[in-house]
């Protein structure tokens, strides 16, 4: 009898929420890593659905935001801002210092 979660079972579960979803999203942009945020991006994604349910949910073709969502992906601020949207999440920008 299994009593534990995955790795995998447990980030999707604490991504499902928004509010935890935005957090690790802004920590992996912080970073200044773009292949580590489309990789979170992802992992929301999964957490939400699957890339199926965001393509559809951000008017975007599946076989395109599965590339933009992988390692060497290089996704457009468009393409990102509508992600987010669908995600139910928004882009935001602040001073350089607010963080400190």
């Amino acid at each position: 009898m299994r009593t534990s979660k995955s790795f995998d079972e447990t980030r999707r579960t604490l991504l499902s929420d928004p509010k935890v979803a935005a957090i690790y999203l802004e920590e992996c942009l912080q970073d200044g890593d773009m292949g580590m945020f489309t990789t979170a991006l992802k992992h929301v994604a999964d957490a939400r659905g699957g890339v199926t349910l965001l393509s559809s949910a951000a008017h975007l073709n599946y076989e395109t935001l599965y590339r933009t969502l992988s390692e060497d992906g290089n996704p457009r601020l468009s393409t990102l801002v509508k992600v987010l949207d669908a995600m139910g999440l928004r882009l935001g920008v602040v001073p350089a210092d607010a963080h400190l």
